[in-house]
């Protein structure tokens, strides 16, 4: 099958390559290069423990405060509060215990085979030196700041997450740069990161182009459809993009053209921010997420990434790029000796829906088009079991993960 892959992110990168490996032939449709928009500037964990929604228990108490900060955790323009306010009752309403369960019980599922998924196409792409499996530290002021925490860490627990207690002294000894501002941490040491999120979509990418996919630099508009089947992808200025089937993983930018495939899907960007920083003077080994501080930190061949935050402004809005400051900030608290002299900053759209959940399966309107996005702050932790679930819901196989949490009908009432 000629099969079109609208977006060349992570998402569309890998699961352009499982349909490689079954025979397909595969056609890339994107206004941008492979990893240019939100692919490049995550950060670049690979977390089979990142199965937490972006929703907790209690969260609906913070959220006023933080809505008034506007360099908060969590920040709306007020300009935009009026479009985004349904999705933001919607996402609380996913906030509860049996609902964070549920959906942490169907992430877990997706990110537990993140290395089995990946591994065979980065060996192929020979690009195998970008991804670490180094684990993840969460860092914590004090033990009874942890227990804060406490009730999320036991279900992950509870989902078969190894996590394993490290008190101080331990911490130091894994974390020398840590010493002096965190007490207690706990191990995720199943975890990972790329070292180049960049590198890694693009060398997959490459290895789809030698493997003879074909790449249309244009955007999508629409859909040629008859009896529920798509003969083509229409384009802006260019001509159609015939084709036997169609893959739509355009991220955040995926709205518009899955309406015309199927119910209203509510997706929503949540703009988030980095600091890379370059003159980075630190030794970490591990992945740190700094627990109080909402802050990744993830030491990359580029410099220490430093990545957090929620902004609700749409996907037209300048980037208010105060907020990169305050990550900076928070790393400086963090590692008051990190040399920061030289430093890059970014934004980017992460494709979001109110459950945390992304949307993985066929397209309701049309039996030969699929649905891969929405993946939230874990697309690059979801894509590789994301295409290949695709390529096998494409031959017609029962999915090896269970995807009915993923359904692409799930909010049509």
């Amino acid at each position: 099958m000629r099969i079109a892959i609208i977006g060349n992110g992570i998402v569309g990168c890998a699961t352009a390559a499982w349909l490689q490996r079954e025979g397909h032939q595969v056609i890339f449709i994107d206004p941008l290069g492979p990893g240019e928009a939100t692919s490049f500037g995550n950060a670049g964990s690979l977390s089979p423990s990142a199965c937490l929604p972006v929703g907790m228990p209690g969260m609906w108490k913070k959220v006023p405060k933080w809505l008034l900060d506007p360099l908060g955790p969590l920040s709306v323009r007020w300009w935009y509060t009026p479009v985004v306010a349904p999705w933001l009752w919607r996402f609380l309403r996913h906030s509860n215990r049996d609902e964070v369960v549920r959906i942490a019980t169907a992430m877990r599922g997706l990110l537990a085979p993140i290395f089995e998924c990946y591994e065979p196409l980065l060996q192929r792409a020979g690009a195998m030196g970008l991804m670490t499996r180094s684990g993840c530290l969460y860092v914590y002021s004090g033990e009874a700041a942890a227990r804060q925490w406490a009730w999320g860490m036991g279900l992950r627990r509870n989902l078969g997450v190894e996590l394993r207690d490290v008190g101080e002294e331990e911490l130091v000894n894994l974390e020398p740069d840590l010493k002096g501002r965190f007490r207690f941490g706990i191990l995720a040491p199943e975890n990972g990161s790329t070292l180049d999120p960049a590198a890694l979509t693009q060398g997959i990418f490459a290895q789809c182009e030698r493997d003879g996919a074909r790449v249309v630099r244009a955007r999508a508009t629409g859909f040629r459809q008859s009896g529920g089947v798509v003969s083509a992808v229409t384009l802006d200025g260019a001509e159609d993009v015939p084709c036997d089937g169609v893959v739509l993983a355009g991220g955040a930018w995926s709205a518009r053209l899955a309406r015309l495939l199927g119910p209203a899907i509510p997706l929503e960007t949540q703009r988030g921010y980095h600091v890379t920083v370059q003159s980075n003077n630190l030794g970490l080994r591990h992945t740190v997420m700094a627990v109080e501080h909402n802050l990744m930190v993830n030491p990359m061949r580029m410099g220490l990434r430093l990545a957090g935050s929620v902004e609700f402004a749409g996907l037209t809005a300048a980037p208010d790029y105060r907020r990169a400051a305050v990550l900076l900030e928070r790393g400086q608290e963090m590692f008051p000796h990190l040399d920061t002299s030289r430093t890059t900053e970014w934004m980017g759209h992460r494709p979001c829906l109110p459950d945390s959940l992304p949307v993985i399966g066929r397209a309701p309107r049309a039996e030969n088009a699929w649905f891969a996005f929405g993946h939230g702050h874990v697309g690059m932790c979801g894509a590789a079991s994301t295409g290949r679930e695709i390529a096998n819901l494409v031959a017609g196989r029962v999915p090896q993960i269970d995807l009915s949490a993923f359904a692409p009908t799930r909010f049509a009432a």
